[in-house]
């Protein structure tokens, strides 16, 4: 098993956490902890390092700079050599007490299985409300129903999460994209604890990002394979007004109203372009995935781990 766990600015509670994951996973088998530094500008690294050099089981991935959660993840996930990887975040609020639950959970039969912070301690107006309606929202637009996407405390089949592309901000949205791979998906209720070190990294302004990030989800895992169809179904609508717009400006003009003919007729226009342009877009995308191939990029970084006894610096 591998635990990923994501810190920014965290000095105060990586060694706290730490302990709490070790001693939480000793009696589960071998384990490896991947801690992700994602450009820390305090005392996290040189904690980290003085933690990885008492333990071999720890390895460290440093960012030279902040890339975000969702690239930390994915960086951790990439260097997990476990079967089974473990997500949290690293500000003491998931608890470690709850990774054999996952665990037991997963042996249901699920790839997935995500915490479900039922009694969230956080604020309410900042945190929990837009929480609520951005958990009902992703559930309807994705079909993906869990209570609680952004809970980093999850655990999935390595199989599956090293299959999963993870850009931009989508660490939120695992379980819907996990449906690109046919994951069988599951949750539990798990311990939630109110941050006592360090500040929160997100406030009310992510809101706006996680609204287009829905639309991307979507568009992703539900179009990705066909998105000529996406755009087709909004250049249809849009056709279908470019020809209502010309039928009323041939009454107008055989009405003699001139100023409102030549009103209409450059609106009917104006949408048959529009229409064409996203027929043209839909059809470069099918090129695109036929042809194309995804690659990630790779974010310059720092990694500590155990090659025989000798501590290892890999840029």
């Amino acid at each position: 098993m591998s635990v990923v766990v994501p810190v920014y600015n965290e000095e105060e509670s990586t060694e706290c956490l730490y302990e709490k994951i070790r001693d939480s996973c000793e009696s589960l088998g071998p384990f490896e902890i991947v801690f992700v530094d994602d450009g820390s500008k305090d005392r996290t690294f040189e904690v980290l390092q003085k933690i990885h050099i008492q333990d071999p089981r720890v390895k460290v991935v440093r960012f030279g700079k902040n890339y975000g959660q969702t690239a930390a993840m994915a960086a951790g996930f990439a260097y997990a050599n476990g079967d089974i990887i473990v997500s949290m975040d690293g500000d003491l609020q998931n608890d470690p007490t709850d990774i054999p639950k996952l665990l037991s959970k997963m042996e249901e039969g699920f790839d997935v299985v995500c915490g479900w912070r039922r009694k969230r301690q956080d604020k309410f107006l900042t945190r929990r409300v837009p929480s609520i309606v951005a958990n009902w929202i992703i559930g309807r637009v994705t079909g993906v129903r869990i209570h609680d996407n952004g809970c980093s405390l999850k655990a999935y089949r390595a199989s599956i999460i090293k299959s999963v592309a993870l850009y931009g901000e989508l660490h939120r949205f695992i379980p819907a994209m996990s449906t690109l791979v046919d994951a069988k998906i599951g949750e539990i209720v798990v311990n939630h604890h109110p941050r006592r070190l360090g500040e929160s990294k997100y406030g009310i302004d992510r809101v706006w990002r996680v609204a287009l990030d829905i639309v991307t989800v979507k568009m992703i895992t539900g179009f990705a394979s066909r998105p000529a169809l996406w755009f087709g179904l909004s250049s249809f609508a849009i056709l279908i007004l470019g020809t209502a717009a010309f039928l009323v400006a041939s009454t107008l003009y055989l009405g003699r109203f001139v100023e409102g003919w030549m009103v209409t007729a450059t609106v009917g226009l104006l949408l048959f372009f529009l229409g064409a342009h996203l027929l043209s877009l839909g059809i470069i995308a099918e090129l695109v995935v036929s042809t194309g191939d995804y690659s990630p990029g790779t974010a310059l970084s720092t990694i500590l781990e155990e090659q025989n006894g000798q501590v290892s610096t890999d840029g």
